[in-house]
């Protein structure tokens, strides 16, 4: 028969054909049999007769029939699998040579013909699990062939022949039957035995089996451009000879022992960027290829010099990658590769120079010791030294570049810490004396706030700030080893935050927190002002009441700084208050005096609200001064509350006719005749309820007059509490006189009188109640 299309297309056409009619024969089926079961319900008549194959009476099937031929062929290939492991390892010994020989081969010569017969027959599955058998029999024959043959050969060696001998038939088997899926996958991985094997065997060495590796990977790589499955172990061999070759390169002691490795890291260098170069897929070999050249270059010069400079000298050769972003002959993966890997030694650079510093930032803690001591600071003998700085520098200064060649804000957020915490940290680290150090480092911390004023990028502006905000904390810090370096370090730093708040084209939020800190610098001023004067802690307090009233003051000309420095200035107030605590006649003075500051700031219109923290401020100083002069009476403490609260209640009405009297005038007078009411209810003496009942008579009789609800109903309230206080006793002297029966038929008397009186009563219920709500 002729056909134009190739055999094995036209049998992967009749099997799918066959396949289709199959299934299309057992739908078919099953829809008649499903009739004819209706046509029974209906007719309760006898099945007519079927001729051909029944239709299936089970259930619907679970698996399809190629599904169940897989599993089928698979479950066969096993079972053949095994028997021949056992007939291998257990029932060898009971034959002879000729006849081990003779059954073995006759099986695996059978186990890898068979396919071609099936494959014929287009039985493609089955030649495929067949197949995979005789692979298996190849083994076991190479087995075989070393156990009865070559039972004193080295074991690895012959592995790795052995590997070397199969991958070789395996691909030629897998080439001249390419419609087997498995022999060539197979031979691949046997391909990747023989060398390292080889290596083991002959006692290479580490870096010997690292070369291994690496041929076996180039190996791979080529054969990779025409089977991508051999990319992967490409990958993972390269991977791990290039890990070898580090861990030697690492290890070494001297430059001479890194030579070796260094060749080996070269090797798989080249190998990487040959492998993007020729296949841009492959874009994650062009940077570790780029690693292994740093780590192989600087790994030569890494025993002879100190850690900091060996890092130094893995930069030196790491950042130059970074030029490869202009050079636009190379191929797309080559060049992202190369400045990637640059990328990666500048960040890791940093990193350890970066955990190499943070202790001399850190060891400025051990200030706090001992304030104002004037110790002089030693440098440490095995600190990182200058290399530090220097690699932090180099680390800044390729970010630096890398930003203005790329455009992108993120290298030159990378560019400000590093260059930052170079140079704030490398007069300590070069042992200058301590006033280079603090002029060095007040030099670098206002680089960093003019950076933040005027940032070359939004990102820039945020690391300058954090920047600038750490070295004046960390420069703060060191200045209170001495008295003149905290005067001559926090007077310079306040006055840069204030001129850093007053500068109008920088970030509003810049600004804010300059404002801030400009304030904190002035409180921590006045402390150190007042320690100076040799002053109790507790009298510190009023110095440092200073800072809010300057702010107060200035009040609208701070513009749009003027809250977040009120902020600061109100916790600098709080300050004071937390100072001034440990003796009541100073904390009452200081809380009178920061009230006369809130009072002057809520003279302006829009700051009326501070006149409520002034009150609070006035009244709490008069408490703590009574409470000074033992005064338990509460009304000391209340009316200083109420007779301003009255005041500006009376004021507003004036302003405003329809204002409530219940806003105006109650909190006032509930701030002195409640607390009076319940001291009268526990006071046994008649002055103070005497006097209590006068003045709520006084008040009700003036809201009445005034036809003002709240005074009208406070002091009413008041004055019956007063009375019933009043008459309780002789209530219960009556009561306790009376016959028992006596307060039972007054109740019902008076039950029967208010049922008779009820309407009436209601009536002037209602009227009372229409009385009041005319109040106002």
């Amino acid at each position: 028969m002729n056909s134009p299309l190739p055999p094995a297309e036209e049998l992967a056409l009749i099997d799918r054909e066959l396949a289709q009619l199959d299934a299309r024969r057992l739908y078919l089926l099953g829809r008649r049999d499903w009739l004819l079961r209706l046509l029974q319900q209906s007719t309760a008549a006898p099945a007519p007769l079927r001729w051909g194959a029944p239709a299936p009476a089970g259930p619907a099937k679970e698996a399809s029939a190629p599904g169940a031929q897989n599993v089928l062929l698979t479950l066969g290939a096993v079972l053949l699998a095994v028997a021949a492991l056992a007939f291998t390892l257990i029932s060898w010994g009971s034959m002879g040579i000729a006849g081990r020989s003779a059954v073995l081969g006759a099986v695996t010569a059978a186990a890898l013909a068979a396919p071609v017969v099936l494959l014929r027959r287009g039985l493609r599955s089955t030649a495929e699990s067949v197949a995979a058998v005789g692979l298996l029999l190849t083994v076991l024959d190479a087995y075989a062939l070393y156990a009865l043959g070559m039972p004193d050969t080295d074991g690895t060696g012959y592995a790795a022949g052995a590997a070397a001998v199969l991958a070789a038939v395996w691909a030629g088997y897998g080439s001249a039957l390419r419609t087997l899926r498995l022999p060539l996958p197979a031979a691949v991985v046997a391909a990747q035995l023989p060398l390292p094997l080889a290596a083991v065997a002959g006692e290479a060495g580490p870096l010997g089996l690292g070369w291994a590796l690496l041929v076996t990977a180039a190996l791979d790589a080529a054969l990779a451009l025409r089977v991508r499955a051999a990319a992967v172990p490409a990958a993972v061999l390269g991977s791990a000879a290039l890990l070898v070759g580090a861990a030697r390169s690492w290890s070494a002691d001297s430059a001479a022992q890194a030579l070796a490795p260094a060749a080996l890291l070269l090797a798989g260098a080249a190998l990487g960027t040959a492998a993007a170069w020729r296949e841009p897929r492959a874009r994650a070999a062009a940077p570790v290829g780029a690693l292994a050249a740093v780590v192989a270059v600087a790994g030569v010069a890494r025993p002879e010099l100190e850690p900091g400079w060996a890092l130094v000298a893995h930069l030196l050769v790491g950042l130059p990658l970074l030029v490869a972003l202009r050079v636009p002959a190379l191929p797309e993966a080559v060049r992202r590769g190369s400045v990637v890997a640059g990328v990666v030694v500048g960040a890791l650079g940093a990193l350890a120079a970066g955990a190499a510093v943070v202790p001399v930032l850190v060891a400025r803690l051990r200030v706090l010791d001992e304030v104002w001591a004037a110790t002089a600071p030693v440098a440490d003998p095995y600190g990182p030294g200058a290399s530090a700085t220097v690699a932090l520098l180099m680390t800044a200064g390729a970010s630096w570049w890398l930003w203005r060649v790329s455009a992108r804000p993120e290298p030159v957020v990378v560019a400000v810490v590093p260059a930052w915490a170079a140079l704030f940290t490398a007069p300590v680290l070069l042992g200058f004396p301590v006033a280079v150090v603090f002029a060095v480092q007040l030099a670098v911390t206002g680089a960093a706030g003019a950076l933040a004023l005027r940032p070359p990028a939004r990102g820039a502006g945020i690391a300058a700030a954090v920047c600038a905000l750490a070295g004046a904390a960390n420069v703060s810090l060191g200045a209170l080893d001495g008295r003149v370096a905290t005067f001559a370090v926090w007077g310079l730093l306040g006055a840069g935050c204030a001129a850093g708040a007053a500068y109008g084209p920088a970030a509003r939020w810049v600004r804010s927190g300059a404002a801030v800190c400009a304030v904190g610098y002035g409180t921590g001023l006045l402390v150190a002002a007042a320690a100076v004067s040799d002053l109790a802690v507790v009298w510190w307090a009023l110095p440092v009441l200073a800072a809010p009233a300057s702010v107060a003051a200035l009040g609208p000309r701070l513009g749009a700084v003027r809250l977040p420095a009120e902020i600061a200035a109100g916790v600098s107030g709080v300050l004071a208050l937390a100072l001034a605590a440990g003796r009541p006649g100073t904390l009452a003075l200081t809380l009178a005096l920061a009230g006369v500051v809130c009072a002057g700031a809520a003279v302006r219109p829009e700051r009326r609200v501070l006149g409520w923290a002034a009150g609070a401020l006035f009244v709490a100083a008069t408490w703590v001064r009574l409470a000074e002069a033992g005064v338990t009476a509460p009304e000391a403490y209340t009316l200083p509350v109420t007779l301003p609260a009255l005041a500006v209640g009376f004021l507003r009405r004036r302003r405003d006719a329809q204002a409530s009297s219940w806003t105006a005038y109650a909190p006032g007078l509930a701030a002195t005749l409640v607390p009076s009411l319940l001291a009268a209810w526990g006071d046994t003496g008649w002055v103070r309820p005497l006097v209590l009942g006068a003045a709520a008579l006084a008040v009700a009789l003036a809201g009445a007059h005034r036809r003002l609800q709240a005074p009208l109903l406070l002091g009413g309230a008041v004055l019956a509490a007063v009375a019933v206080h009043e008459l309780a006793p002789y209530v219960v002297q009556v009561a306790g006189a009376l016959p028992r029966w006596v307060p039972p038929a007054l109740a019902g008397v008076l039950l029967l009188a208010v049922g008779a009186t009820y309407e009436k009563r209601l009536r002037d219920a209602r009227r009372l109640r229409a009385a009041i709500g005319r109040l106002r």
